[in-house]
């Protein structure tokens, strides 16, 4: 960014700063993620599946009245040009709304349920349907050396601080025991965070390798060289199109199963089934004695979907690939939504934002999305025929 540029949006890079430093330590998954799995997961078992688990959450250890304050005490009417207004506006709304899911996890009432439908939705009609469309089809039995579950947390790390060497950003690896899935990013700490005495397969690895390097690292990296930390803190609605960009990820790199599209269908049919009213016990049983998910994968696309109360993130997962894979049939670049953790809503706004001198050019292209890899022409069928 120029001098000039600076000088003329200075209240825009003022404000940005001012909502980064109240933003840029709220991470969703730190809380949300129950501390007692294990033990839980036991209880559920040995009760013969009629039993509620009953999570422990991270305790939340700071203001949020004052916080939501801060957001909203933001001087929006000094920013002179209408769109960037505009923008911020629906930014502090959605990071207020990011708080107020934060603060109500495991609330009574179901208000963290409330929050989290206003911040991630809800499935619609045709999310289902696209769901139960891919249930319909049978998984091969993947018998092969690198589907097998034998690779220790410790060789996994292994395997990641190899395959990082392949880009110019470096990272953290830690584990954790209270994680309901096998890996995540944590953006603000830029570190992959591995499941503790997890095993994997090499086929996980690779497809952990290409979701969260090649896209969630390489956008946390991207939205780093970038003058303005809304890129890394998040644009609006950007979980759908971050996710459906990771996936799209595991498809373009040659690691898109059958088995894991079912995975993503799961997890919209348990959202589906939150939304409708049923608990823990009732959601597991439509997953596991319904559809005949192996218990464990059962428990967890539950656990996912009922932690702090109701979460109805997992369904994005397969809406967001929908939308990516369909800008790929269309041949629409995706270096706008990988700048950092942008939305497809606010490609144009970016661009618009490109044009004023406000964004640099990417520092890190995604060494995932260079190539189509895919070879399954089932998983190609049923992506193109999507609703």
């Amino acid at each position: 960014m120029n001098d000039a540029v600076r000088e003329e949006y200075q209240v825009v890079l003022d404000i940005d700063d001012n909502i980064n430093r109240l933003v840029r330590n709220l991470e969703l998954l730190a809380f949300i993620n129950p501390l007692n799995i294990a033990a839980e997961r036991k209880q559920f078992y040995r009760a013969k599946y009629r039993y509620n688990p009953q999570f422990k959450y991270r305790k939340v250890r700071f203001d949020t009245y004052k916080l939501h304050r801060l957001f909203y005490s933001q001087r929006l009417k000094d920013i002179q040009d209408d769109r960037l207004r505009e923008l911020y506006k629906d930014v502090i709304y959605t990071y207020s709304g990011l708080l107020q899911c934060i603060e109500s996890i495991a609330q009574p009432d179901n208000k963290f349920y409330f929050n989290s439908l206003r911040f991630y939705g809800t499935p619609t009609d045709r999310m289902v349907e696209n769901a139960k469309f891919i249930l319909h089809y049978e998984s091969d039995v993947q018998e092969s050396a690198q589907f097998q579950n034998n690779i220790s947390t410790q060789d996994a790390i292994e395997f990641f601080n190899e395959y990082k060497r392949l880009y110019s950003f470096d990272f953290d690896i830690k584990t954790s025991s209270a994680m309901s899935a096998s890996a995540m990013v944590s953006n603000k700490d830029q570190r992959l965070i591995l499941k503790k005495n997890h095993l994997f397969s090499q086929h996980q690895l690779n497809v952990l390798a290409h979701h969260e390097i090649g896209v969630h690292l390489v956008t946390t990296f991207n939205a780093d060289a970038q003058p303005l930390k809304i890129f890394s803190n998040g644009f609006p609605n950007n979980v759908e199109t971050q996710e459906g960009l990771a996936v799209y990820a595991e498809y373009m790199s040659g690691n898109l199963t059958l088995t894991r599209l079912k995975e993503l269908a799961y997890r919209v049919i348990a959202t589906d089934s939150l939304i409708k009213g049923n608990d823990f016990m009732e959601t597991f049983d439509l997953i596991h004695g319904h559809y005949k998910l192996d218990r464990d994968k059962a428990f967890n696309i539950t656990l996912r979907t009922h932690r702090g109360g109701g979460f109805t993130k997992d369904a994005l997962y397969l809406s967001g690939l929908q939308k990516v894979y369909s800008r790929h049939q269309q041949d629409i670049g995706m270096d706008h939504i990988l700048l950092g953790k942008c939305s497809i809503e606010y490609e144009d706004t970016v661009k618009y934002m490109e044009q004023l001198g406000l964004v640099t050019p990417m520092a890190h292209q995604s060494l995932s999305l260079q190539n189509n890899h895919n070879t399954d022409k089932r998983v190609e069928w049923i992506l193109n025929n999507l609703k």
